[in-house]
């Protein structure tokens, strides 16, 4: 009987998604709605995880602004791009991360794919490694990772687990569990490591704990294959250089690695969706076999990417008047946060928390892993009107010069 398969409107007939069941709201952007909704004239959000000035407001660089306009001077036409994005992006993108001196890249063993910001290239890495490690296999994540990682892993068809990360007990990083679950993953297996600003914790390794971890890595260096999440280089210490420091180390001690990189965060360009997959291999030869099967994958997902902010980012980075601008943009953005982890912390002591607040400023890039529990976090919510994630994830984008003092207050009541 059709009527068990559709329903009949008129002359058309259409599946019945009776069973279809409604989906949870997505927890961030529930926290988003929910502050929209608030009329308290003291409601701050602290939840999502984009930049705004000191007055709360959405920045785009200038620098930026002025890589547009020669875009839209030079009446580019508006054709496809071919399936790895442009070769101009792709070549420049992969060397603001690798570095002027990459042997890597002088010997030509990097491929570089364009993908849909940092989120395109995870899900394509994911489908990679589905198909040339085996669905099913697994990718080991930090315990915390960015919320999407997980959903992304899953769905390409691979099985995620978990390897120690953040220390509850120090609110730091917890490098003896680290080294330890990596030792232990089986042969097969991929794991995650942020560049630099890890999310949500802010918690990264220091250069020799990075030293530490690239040696733990190298003797598995024919078993698990190491993938880079870069979306805060240059906007975690203010030094692009300086947030590169895990990649070029890894790529100096003979590691090959897939890297993923964002320019939301750096660039300011969130909505242009502009990401890079590399994948540093052994040989030229090898990497152009990497190559064609990454557009293998690309063509039947999504075809080709967007060209518009890619092209803005190659304005930037292919002119060193500009690059130089962006750099201290980009600077700015970061002083602010680092500026603004300096005053909440201060002001948590002049509002009497007698709490170790020292995180705070150890901490780097847009997030502070504040260490509330939930209910704290529902009571800041509830009572004061502040919206944050619930594992107690602060966005420090979201604290200006009004509103700190606000924050650290409502803090140190719920934390007494």
């Amino acid at each position: 009987d059709y009527k068990t398969f559709g329903l009949i409107t008129g002359a058309t007939m259409a599946p019945c998604w009776e069973s279809v069941p409604q989906g949870p709201p997505d927890p961030i952007l529930g926290l988003v709605d929910a502050f929209k909704k608030d009329s308290d004239m003291n409601k701050v959000s602290l939840s999502v995880g984009a930049y705004r000035d000191d007055a709360g407001q959405p920045y785009v660089l200038p620098s930026v602004l002025k890589a547009e306009q020669n875009v839209l001077n030079a009446s580019m036409n508006k054709e496809y791009a071919g399936i790895g994005g442009l070769d101009d992006f792709a070549s420049l993108a992969r060397k603001f991360a690798l570095g002027e001196k990459s042997v890597a890249l002088e010997q030509q063993r990097v491929a570089t794919v364009q993908t849909l910001s940092g989120t395109g290239a995870c899900r394509v890495i994911g489908e990679f490694y589905a198909r040339f490690l085996g669905k099913g296999s697994a990718i080991y994540l930090p315990e915390p990772t960015w919320g999407n990682h997980v959903a992304i892993f899953r769905d390409a068809g691979l099985e995620v687990r978990r390897y120690r990360y953040w220390d509850p007990n120090s609110l730091g990083l917890d490098l003896e569990g680290m080294l330890a679950d990596i030792s232990a993953a089986p042969s097969g297996s991929a794991v995650l490591l942020h560049a630099c600003a890890h999310n949500p914790t802010g918690v990264d390794p220091s250069e020799e704990q990075w030293r530490t971890i690239s040696a733990a890595l190298k003797v598995k260096a024919n078993d698990v294959a190491i993938f880079f999440d870069s979306a805060y280089q240059g906007f975690a210490s203010g030094d692009a250089e300086r947030d590169a420091f895990a990649l070029r180390l890894f790529e100096s001690e003979g590691h090959s690695f897939a890297l993923a990189q964002s320019f939301a965060k750096n660039f300011g360009l969130y909505g242009e969706r502009v990401g890079a997959l590399s994948m540093v291999c052994e040989t030229d030869e090898e990497a152009r076999r990497v190559l064609s099967q990454l557009k293998i994958i690309i063509r039947p997902m999504y075809s080709n990417p967007p060209v518009h902010g890619a092209r803005i980012v190659a304005a930037v980075l292919s002119n060193p008047e500009l690059e130089a601008e962006w750099r201290a943009d980009c600077k700015g953005m970061a002083d602010r946060i680092l500026k603004m982890r300096a005053v909440l912390r201060d002001e948590l002591g002049k509002a009497g928390s007698s709490k170790d607040w020292s995180h705070v400023t150890n901490q780097i890039g847009m997030f502070c892993f504040s260490g509330m529990t939930k209910p704290q976090v529902e009571r800041l919510r509830d009572e004061f009107h502040i919206y944050l994630t619930g594992d107690g994830r602060i966005s420090m984008a979201g604290i200006t010069t009004a509103n700190v003092s606000y924050v650290a207050k409502a803090i140190a009541t719920v934390t007494s």
